[in-house]
């Protein structure tokens, strides 16, 4: 039989998997602190517009987005031209990484980080490289160091995931302003809807600084829609144009669009998602700390604990307590766990086990 390295791309044969989770559909009565999903749940004024438009699956969706793209627009004090829409973050991801990465050239990565950046780039001939945090915060001093003639697109997360730290504004201009102007800067802000630091660059403002940045989004996180696939980009408008090259028709389904149209204007589940977001963040830092636990401080909606050498056995101990967390030895980060901030009451159920877990130790 022949050998598949002699149809596979090199580098794509040495390309490592996402670092799934365990699938937990079916099991519902568990807490699933482990994906950082809205444990609200999605705003009821998008449940009422999905279900209102289960009747027009039979048609294609708008292949333009333009409502949904116009109220994006309106929010953010943009034109609709900045922004395009993907099949999640991710696939913007893809749209820039299929739109101005050539084969062979540099992608800059912090090391821990959103594991599919490195995905997307290798996947498509790009050669990365992994620039470690210092202190858990993403280090844009060596990153600025790093970059040479070669180097294309850098990812950046912000909020960083796992970690959960974020860089200033201040920091962020100091990065931006060395660069060589070949360099594409995407900055992922997944979890940007959940910061409360008032120094967090708001990214949309470098799109006329003459820079290639481009900033992606997501209904996924805060907004709870992760079942739906539904993120954006920001960026100029000549970069949006090419990106929408590489966009599939219809890459963003129906229920999607309309879910992410209704999501935008309930503000009431917004500011009840954040309410509840800071009250457990401030209820999990004090009880870590009456516990123990070293953890790092946070801006999105998970913080990333320290067990040690005990993590293998308080993750089984707590899926044992119908509590279900993310190790982070898939990331290098072997003796922690990210745990996403849940319901009040789930967050009182994690700290119970937890508990528990120290009194028979």
């Amino acid at each position: 039989m022949s050998d598949i390295r002699e149809i596979v791309a090199d580098y794509i044969m040495g390309l490592p998997p996402y670092p799934k989770g365990r699938e937990w559909r079916g099991e519902e009565d568990l807490i699933r602190l482990s994906a950082n999903e809205n444990p609200l749940g999605p705003s009821p004024k998008a449940l009422d517009a999905i279900a209102k438009t289960l009747n027009s699956l039979h048609r294609y969706p708008d292949g333009t987005g333009r409502e949904l793209k116009e109220k994006l627009a309106r929010r953010l004090g943009l034109s609709p031209d900045n922004i395009i829409l993907g099949n999640g973050s991710n696939e913007v991801i893809e749209f820039a990484v299929r739109t101005f990465l050539k084969e062979g050239e540099e992608v800059l990565v912090p090391e821990p980080t959103f594991a599919y950046y490195r995905i997307a780039a290798q996947a498509h001939g790009g050669r990365c490289l992994a620039i470690p945090l210092r202190d858990f915060k993403i280090d844009l001093v060596e990153i600025t160091k790093r970059v040479t003639s070669q180097t294309k697109l850098i990812f950046l997360s912000n909020p960083n995931n796992p970690t959960g730290t974020i860089f200033t504004r201040s920091e962020f201009e100091g990065f931006l302003a060395p660069l060589p102007s070949q360099v594409v800067v995407l900055v992922d802000e997944a979890y940007g809807e959940y910061v409360t630091a008032a120094d967090y660059p708001v990214c949309q403002d470098y799109l006329h600084e003459g820079r290639w940045v481009i900033t992606t989004k997501t209904f996924s996180k805060f907004y709870g829609l992760a079942g739906l696939r539904i993120g954006y980009g920001i960026a100029r408008k000549d970069l949006i144009e090419q990106m929408e090259k590489v966009r599939q028709p219809f890459s963003v389904n129906l229920l999607a669009l309309v879910g992410a149209e209704a999501a935008l204007e309930d503000e009431k589940h917004g500011e009840k998602t954040s309410r509840m977001n800071e009250g457990g963040k401030r209820y999990l830092y004090r009880e870590l700390a009456r516990l123990g636990l070293s953890f790092v401080s946070s801006e999105a909606n998970f913080i990333l604990v320290y067990f040690g050498s005990h993590t293998p056995q308080v993750i089984e101990m707590l899926l044992q307590e119908g509590i279900v967390v993310r190790s982070m030895e898939g990331y290098g980060l072997g003796g922690y766990s990210r745990i996403t901030i849940g319901l009040p009451e789930e967050n009182k159920r994690f700290i119970q086990a937890l508990e528990r877990w120290q009194e028979g130790s």
